[in-house]
């Protein structure tokens, strides 16, 4: 047998098994393509090969931006800026049926729109809205994948660490993708309020309205907000002017989350560290899947799977919608057992070229794979999302996966129309006449 084919056998079987006992994820994935390499080099070749790939693929100016955002996302969550939030968005959608859970859908879109960090979404908003829900006498499980099902809209909506991810293996614009997400960002925010609201037609105690809120108070609390959605601003609009770079921004964001925390004295120098350090650990398990994703792309392209894997599915059909959705379906169900971060440093390479020869912009692709592996956040068994929600909530994950199911439809119908609608994501870019050059 070939070297590449046994190699490809390998590293394939190797990453189904780890993953099938429940192995961590960058284990999976680094042994794996370690063995794979003892296949057709030396053992010292192969550790050395691998080392050197993870080194370089972890080695990017680019995803110096990565451990700055999501410093900012914790500031933000320890700095009362969730709050602020919550307050807007209960202002704009209160007086929707099933007030709170709309509140908590719009909170989360605007917390992932300053952070991008959608599992610290989850947390703040499930321990901040989950008490009133339940005093309002929401049921828990309910409240919880309510919770779940909205919070990784700011997996879309800029900043995004995995848009940075996925720019960095497709040699894609930052800021493009970043403009890019608004779109199917407001999907998939829009989505969660359509269930919302027909869920609140059948359960009695989510038909109730909030509270009209007089206009001055509303336009107090509102500017209240306008310091941390401000950020926003500076992130976007710096980007857009070519004032700084993606990594620069990030630095610009802890900043200002850090003097703003500081400002509304929920950050104190006593839980500063605490901070710092989860931030710390958030970060080295990213770029530890960054780097042993890095090698196993590397053994992937070598045993020339992904041009195989190309000429299977464009020999499969002629038709692009069907390549398209067979792509869907294979990331729903990668998405289900990995995060969006290894996921698309993997399949990238394999379904990018696929997509380009279909015609399809990288820029969109982009997107597309997104929305699609952000699904598998909220999705059992890895879901990681879903278990933050429920565990914030205080309820058993299995009635919280029930009452996930119309979520989960309307965002699969919102997935399909971010594929075959492209102008969702490239209404921004070409109306600022960004072009789809690499960072």
């Amino acid at each position: 047998m070939d070297p590449a084919m046994i190699a490809g056998v390998i590293l394939i079987a190797g990453v189904v098994v780890l993953i099938g006992i429940g192995a961590p994820i960058g284990i999976a994935i680094g042994l794996p393509s370690i063995l794979a390499l003892v296949a057709v080099i030396s053992p010292d070749q192969a550790v050395f090969v691998a080392s050197q790939r993870m080194f370089t693929g972890a080695s990017s100016f680019t995803l110096l931006a990565i451990p700055f955002f999501v410093l900012a996302g914790s500031l933000m969550n320890t700095g009362g800026i969730a709050g602020k939030l919550i307050d807007a968005a209960k202002v704009l959608v209160g007086r929707m049926p099933g007030s709170l859970a709309q509140t908590n859908v719009v909170a989360n879109a605007l917390f992932g729109s300053v952070s991008g960090a959608a599992v610290a979404s989850a947390a703040a908003m499930g321990s901040t809205l989950g008490p009133r829900e339940r005093k309002e006498g929401y049921d828990p499980s309910v409240s919880a994948a309510v919770n779940a099902a909205s919070a990784p809209s700011g997996m879309m909506i800029p900043p995004s660490n995995t848009l940075i991810v996925y720019s960095l293996v497709s040699s894609t614009s930052v800021a493009t993708l970043f403009v890019a997400g608004y779109g199917p960002g407001l999907v998939w925010m829009l989505a969660c309020i359509a269930v919302v609201a027909l869920i609140s037609r059948r359960r009695p105690e989510m038909r109730a309205r909030g509270e009209r809120v007089p206009l001055g108070l509303a336009l107090k609390t509102l500017a209240k907000a306008v310091p941390s959605i401000f950020m926003i601003v500076i992130v976007i609009g710096g980007l857009l002017a070519g004032f700084f770079t993606a990594t620069e921004s990030a630095v610009i964001a802890v900043v200002y989350s850090l003097v703003l925390g500081l400002i509304y004295r929920q950050l104190t120098l006593k839980n500063l560290p605490d901070v710092v350090a989860g931030a710390a650990r958030t970060t080295a398990v990213v770029m530890l899947l960054v780097a042993v994703s890095s090698a196993l792309s590397w053994v992937l392209s070598y045993a020339t799977i992904p041009q195989t894997i190309a000429d299977a599915l464009l020999g499969l059909a002629d038709s692009k919608t069907v390549i398209l959705l067979l792509m869907m379906v294979i990331l729903l169900i990668v998405g289900a057992f990995m995060d969006p971060t290894p996921a698309i440093l993997i399949f990238t390479p394999i379904f990018l070229p696929i997509a380009l020869e279909l015609g399809v912009d990288p820029i969109h692709f982009g997107l597309m794979i997104t929305f699609n592996l952000s699904l598998g956040t909220i999705t059992p068994p890895v879901g990681n999302i879903l278990f933050v929600a429920a565990k914030v909530g205080d309820v058993r994950v299995e009635p919280v996966i029930k009452a996930m199911i119309p979520f989960f439809l309307a965002l699969v119908v919102g997935l399909l129309l971010v594929v075959f609608i492209p102008q969702i994501t490239m209404f921004l870019p070409d109306a600022l006449g960004m072009v789809t050059e690499a960072p």
